[in-house]
């Protein structure tokens, strides 16, 4: 818990863009699986709407609130968003999203509140750092219905773990798509990988694992005995000129592919690869779209797990008071295959490896308490990991 609460202040403290790629670790009781301007708590009074839609005599009944991030972050909010605002439009529901000044509990739940007075019956929260406002929302809201990505309710010392009805938390198995990002990777050529990680918060750590994991994996299945990892976790979510160095000197030093996976970091991992003419592995979405240098991307199967879950509001089956798990046995994560550039590695391939991950014949390492360093916890026969501090 000692990391979670660092990464807690540490987000606290940061003043640019943050992933939602912070997670709690899958927990018990789990079951199953436009540009536009933003409303802040500092701008009750005002008008100003997110909505692409018209507000209605109600106001807007369908709400998200952004973590630190913006809603066209080619990430984790813009994937939560997508999900909510394909429902509404298709059901002609008004809907809107609210974006924090700051990343505080307060300023959160006050954010939550906002939507909530303009109308929202279900509200969006995407990422951990909503874990102890949806915990306290819950509660003063209880007519109000709450989707948490990425964390399960929990009070500030983490003493009480408590999901009311009126809460649907969402969990990702991260390491599998890390695992499948890795695997493809080694399996297409590569042999000299990078993990560049932001805030060493539990989701990220699980992509980290994974990636590392797969490329041993495919090294075993090909007789490669030199597959290399380069390994930092940033400490941040935001695309610095720290980052973009540290990925340069790796290209530079020969790594060929980094797994940019946190954020906006891997915005600073793009233009290092756009620079050097190497190759990047996005995280969270598709981010082909984002540069030419993107090979495949490790996914969450974002839009759709919101999309499921507002649908089964409206259908009057919200599994509220339980966890969601999303992984490969629901279809909840992937690689875009369709707009992957691999060379080598082809959907049979893909195909042959997921239905392992899918039939529980493949068993991931699970990160130890308290430890980010995968030296630590991996035991690879093929792949030598050099971690970065």
């Amino acid at each position: 818990m000692k990391k979670r609460a660092l990464a807690l202040a540490m987000a606290v403290m940061m003043t640019a863009a943050l992933s939602g790629c912070g997670s709690s670790n899958p927990g018990s009781n789990a079951t199953t699986a436009a540009p536009a301007e933003t409303t802040t708590a500092a701008e009750k009074t005002a008008d100003t709407t997110a909505a692409a839609s018209e507000k209605s005599d109600n106001g807007y009944e369908l709400a998200l609130v952004t973590d630190l991030g913006t809603i066209d972050d080619k990430s984790f909010n813009q994937g939560a968003w997508e999900g909510m605002k394909k429902y509404a439009e298709e059901n002609k529901l008004s809907y809107k999203y609210y974006q924090p000044q700051e990343g505080t509990t307060d300023s959160y739940l006050e954010t939550i509140g906002l939507a909530i007075e303009g109308g929202a019956k279900l509200v969006v929260c995407p990422g951990f750092l909503f874990e102890e406002p949806v915990f306290l929302a819950q509660d003063q809201y209880k007519d109000v219905h709450f989707i948490l990505l990425d964390g399960e309710p929990h009070n500030g010392d983490y003493s009480e773990f408590r999901t009311e009805a009126n809460v649907m938390p969402i969990l990702f198995q991260e390491d599998e798509p890390g695992f499948l990002a890795g695997y493809a990777a080694v399996k297409d050529g590569y042999t000299k990988l990078g993990f560049l990680g932001g805030m060493a918060v539990p989701a990220v750590i699980r992509y980290g694992y994974g990636f590392a994991e797969g490329a041993d994996f495919a090294a075993k299945e090909m007789g490669i005995d030199s597959v290399e990892i380069m390994y930092n976790y940033t400490g941040a979510f935001a695309a610095t000129p720290e980052a973009q160095s540290m990925a340069a000197s790796w290209y530079q030093n020969g790594t060929e592919v980094i797994f940019g996976c946190g954020g906006a970091v891997g915005n600073s991992v793009m233009a290092a690869a756009e620079e050097k003419s190497t190759k990047v592995i996005g995280v969270d979405v598709d981010q082909s779209y984002e540069s030419n240098t993107v090979i495949t991307s490790a996914m969450k199967e974002l839009s759709v797990s919101v999309y499921d879950g507002v649908k089964a509001f409206y259908d009057n089956a919200f599994p509220g008071g339980k966890t969601s798990i999303f992984s490969a046995k629901n279809n909840g994560i992937g690689l875009p295959m369709e707009t992957s550039k691999f060379a080598k590695f082809t959907q049979q391939d893909y195909d042959a490896i997921f239905t392992q991950l899918k039939d529980g014949k493949i068993e991931l390492v699970q990160p130890s308490q308290d430890n980010n360093n995968p030296t630590v916890d991996l035991k690879l026969d093929k792949t030598k990991i050099n971690f970065v501090e």
